[in-house]
């Protein structure tokens, strides 16, 4: 509660002030006409958004429709009008790579490692710390620092070894 006679009185507006508006008003787009937007647009508020899973899974399933469809296609201009099969080398189904269809085996070279420090390649590793150089300079620089520095290069690699 502030103490007595220290409340302000305010000023009565008889309305013959005019609002004189400020330099951010002044400068506001909020009040200009856009004529980029459709005036006549309104929202669908049935349609929701997908998620990557949701969207990944139709494209699974629209592409196995396709492959369906082809199949049949295939199978029914294979048909002789008796009903007899043809005798034709016929093509295995041909996959047309997508994104989800796309496998390529684990890499036979060997795994690159990387410095701690600078990002280049690192050919060394310190057998005190465990963080990866890439040079001697970077190694006088590992060499001087503290544990809890070097444990923090290690998470940010995501090891979390015990450094002594």
């Amino acid at each position: 509660m502030p103490p007595k006679g220290t409340t302000k009185k305010k000023a009565a507006n008889d309305g013959s002030t005019t609002h004189t508006p400020t330099l951010s008003e002044q400068l506001s787009y909020l009040q200009s006409p856009r004529p980029f937007k459709n005036p006549n647009y309104t929202k669908n508020a049935n349609r929701r958004t997908k998620n990557l899973k949701t969207v990944l899974g139709q494209e699974r399933e629209r592409e196995r429709v396709e492959r369906e469809r082809r199949r049949q296609e295939r199978d029914s201009q294979a048909m002789d009008i008796d009903g007899e099969v043809k005798i034709e080398l016929v093509e295995a189904d041909e996959e047309i790579p997508t994104y989800l269809s796309i496998e390529a085996p684990p890499s036979v070279l060997p795994q690159r490692h990387y410095c701690d420090i600078t990002g280049l390649e690192a050919p060394y590793t310190d057998p005190r710390t465990g963080l990866r150089y890439h040079d001697k300079s970077v190694y006088e620089l590992i060499k001087n620092l503290s544990p809890s520095a070097a444990k923090d290069y290690l998470a940010a690699r995501g090891v979390n070894p015990i450094v002594r």
